[in-house]
């Protein structure tokens, strides 16, 4: 269980890390290198889920999902400096609770 969570939180990291590099390039002027860079890391973030050890692509996809949101409040939080309010801590505990249920309930 710790091995998906560190992977979920490895490719949101990727995600939004390389999607703010690109935002960087293109909306604020920065140079090249940024896009190129956030580029790269795209990339990666396109092959890290692929370390997940679950069977199914769609429910290993919607589950990160709800990592990615927890995660992109985060982010904003800490980079962007917006501090998130209760509605927003509350849909991200409901997202964590829809991962909990899709990734971990029995199954038979």
């Amino acid at each position: 269980m710790l091995f998906s969570i560190l992977i979920f939180i490895a490719a949101g990291l990727a995600e939004i890390g390389g999607g703010y590099l690109v935002w960087l390039w293109l909306r604020e002027s920065k140079p090249l290198w940024y896009g190129i860079a956030g580029s790269i890391v795209l990339i990666l973030y396109g092959i890290i889920p692929t370390l997940q050890t679950f069977p199914s692509f769609g429910r290993v996809y919607a589950a990160y999902g709800g990592v990615f949101i927890v995660l992109a409040v985060l982010w904003g939080w800490v980079v962007d400096k917006k501090t998130p309010d209760i509605y927003d801590w509350t849909g991200a505990v409901v997202c964590v609770i829809g991962v909990s249920i899709m990734l971990w309930a029995p199954r038979s």
